[in-house]
């Protein structure tokens, strides 16, 4: 079932991005109609521009089915064992889980390529307050989300879990982060959108580590979900690339520390892993907006 679900948002993520390079191709064949890929005429631009449209909405109002872990294996489980949105990637680094740890605490913003990049394009170059959205240089990631806007709910050598409000009804925003307590309590409130990141280490026999990370959003009404799934299913190419470039740039962070010793035993794989440099996606959020009864609804924070 659960393999169901995450084709279907993976075919509307496909709708919208097709929607997108369509309207983009049309544009541009207005003013030069593109006749090697097949648009010969203005009019004929008009209707690609048309139609991909129609792609764009079709994407954005699939329905978001409810996914569940079957059983609480990790903290992330515990966390949010219920979610409509969510994305996963692994990456293979050669280095002892204890130096895998501290390089996840320790990655910064600049460590991560594109990372400023694509979050200053999120926030349309808007000057913002310290956060994970305006991250300052050459401090920790992950302490400038926990400072500001997120919440540990795990930390440990296995795996680290933050957590964030990234929608809220406006009678319960807050410039603060929530409470580990306040957090789980929303998830049964109507009008959030509450988003969760986790970082696992997974010791491999030949002495390696798979790292893992997913971002699990749980939509807890059917408007919530409608309106973040809308945003979500734009933004998803970029939010895949700031976590796969993320885990490289822990990857660099441990390896760099000092070789590996090589062990006898062959390595051991796990989920989405097939080589030293490999990514499993699946799906994840963030979002700027979200429409709530005719008026706009300004996010307090965003999983990234």
């Amino acid at each position: 079932m659960a393999g169901g679900q995450s084709m279907l948002n993976l075919f509307a993520v496909a709708l919208v991005d097709v929607g997108i390079v369509g309207i983009l191709v049309g544009v541009v064949s207005i003013v030069k109609p593109l006749r090697f890929l097949g648009v010969r005429s203005r009019w004929m631009a008009v209707a690609v521009i048309a139609f991909s449209v129609v792609l764009i909405v079709a994407g954005m109002l699939t329905p978001a089915p409810l996914q569940q872990t079957p059983q609480a294996r990790s903290d992330l489980d515990r966390a949010m064992p219920e979610w409509q949105f969510d994305e996963y990637h692994s990456l293979t680094i050669r280095a002892t889980p204890e130096r895998v740890y501290r390089a996840i605490k320790d990655v910064t913003a600049d460590d991560i390529l594109l990372f400023q990049t694509l979050i200053w394009i999120r926030r349309f170059g808007r000057p913002l307050p310290e956060g994970i959205l305006n991250a300052p240089k050459n401090q920790p990631l992950l302490d400038v989300a926990t400072r500001t806007s997120f919440v540990w709910l795990a930390d440990t050598p296995k795996e680290i879990v933050v957590a964030t409000a990234v929608v809220a009804p406006r009678e319960v925003r807050s410039a603060r982060a929530p409470t580990s307590d306040e957090f789980r309590a929303a998830q049964h409130r109507d009008g959030f959108a509450l988003a969760t990141m986790n970082f696992a280490v997974i010791p491999r026999d030949d002495g390696a580590c798979d790292v893992t990370t997913e971002t699990r959003v749980f939509a807890t009404d059917a408007r919530t979900s409608r309106a973040f799934g809308a945003y979500w299913r734009v933004i998803y190419p970029g939010s895949s690339l700031i976590r796969y470039m993320w885990l490289r740039a822990i990857r660099k962070r441990a390896e760099a520390s000092g070789p590996l010793e090589n062990h006898s035993s062959p390595p051991r794989r796990t989920r989405g892993t097939r080589s030293d440099d490999t990514v499993y996606l699946k799906f994840g959020p963030p979002i700027l907006r979200v429409l709530r009864g005719g008026e706009l609804g300004t996010v307090i924070s965003q999983p990234r």
